[in-house]
């Protein structure tokens, strides 16, 4: 992989999927910075507080669906809400155990998620989601 990032964020309520996917990340040199949120309130507040703080925005974010408190979808609908600097131009792709055809239209249809993937992140999936996108 020659493409490293900035930053990717990590989003998702199973800390062993974070620490999966993070080593993932680390192991292919894909970003210099790996960012996990555990809920989607955690995510949209550390994007907000990221703006205030003068931080880089994620390249890229790796979204679960079936979260607690905030679930992917609401994640997004709150993401679409945030102002231009606060919400970057990352490349959301949707990471998710969920097979549901429902769940994959959905994505496309809102137009909110550029990709959706089915867990664990692996080498080669991030090396062509770089690829597609970076």
């Amino acid at each position: 992989m020659n493409k490293t990032l900035k930053c990717i964020l990590l989003i998702d309520d199973n800390p062993d999927d974070n620490f999966i996917h993070e080593r993932v990340i680390k192991k292919s040199n894909a970003a210099e910075n790996v960012v996990a949120k555990q809920t989607g309130l955690e995510a949209i507040e550390y994007l907000k507080a990221n703006r205030e703080n003068n931080h880089l925005p994620p390249d890229l974010i790796f979204l679960d669906i079936n979260m607690p408190g905030m679930n992917g979808w609401e994640f997004l609908k709150e993401y679409e809400k945030l102002d231009e600097m606060s919400k970057s131009k990352a490349i959301v792709v949707m990471l998710t155990t969920s097979e549901n055809p429902d769940d994959m239209l959905k994505a496309k249809v809102m137009n909110w998620a550029s990709d959706f993937k089915t867990k664990p992140l692996t080498t080669e999936m991030l090396g062509e989601i770089l690829e597609k996108y970076f």
